[in-house]
């Protein structure tokens, strides 16, 4: 009997302790937008629309914002990554990346004079394949 108010004591303090140390999420995801995305959008800005997806004209930004929130977690003491960065990144990534392929270069068709023979040599082999064997064929129905 003695040991249950200690455990209520012990969990009502560790509770309170918790609670002071915690990462504060709502301090952090305003922070992160209000400091880290919006100097990440003047660089940005500054790098211009057609280069966003050029990697080596992106990378110092894009790490200078990873830092930023890494940095801003571990002064209000909150895990990084956590839900709130994988959340700000998937933004960033929706608004600023949508239109960049993995390799960081944008897709695009090659040139017709590339493309074409790649187009048009199966379809003639095909074609001469066909007629090669419908020769043979009918060449061959004579002999026994």
């Amino acid at each position: 009997m003695a040991l249950r108010p200690r455990r209520l004591l012990c969990f009502l303090l560790a509770h309170h302790l918790i609670a002071a140390t915690a990462c504060q999420e709502a301090n952090y995801g305003w922070m992160i937008r209000h400091y880290c995305l919006k100097q990440f959008q003047l660089s940005m800005e500054g790098i211009g629309q057609r280069l966003w997806c050029d990697w080596d004209e992106t990378v110092g930004t894009y790490g200078e914002l990873t830092n930023c929130t890494a940095l801003i977690a571990e002064k209000l003491d909150c895990y990084w990554p956590n839900r709130l960065v994988d959340e700000f990144f998937v933004a960033v990534h929706k608004q600023y990346f949508r239109n960049c392929s993995s390799s960081g270069r944008a897709l695009h068709d090659p040139p017709n004079g590339v493309l074409c023979p790649f187009i048009l040599l199966p379809i003639l082999v095909t074609l001469l394949m066909t007629a090669l064997v419908v020769w043979r064929s009918k060449r061959s129905e004579g002999i026994v």
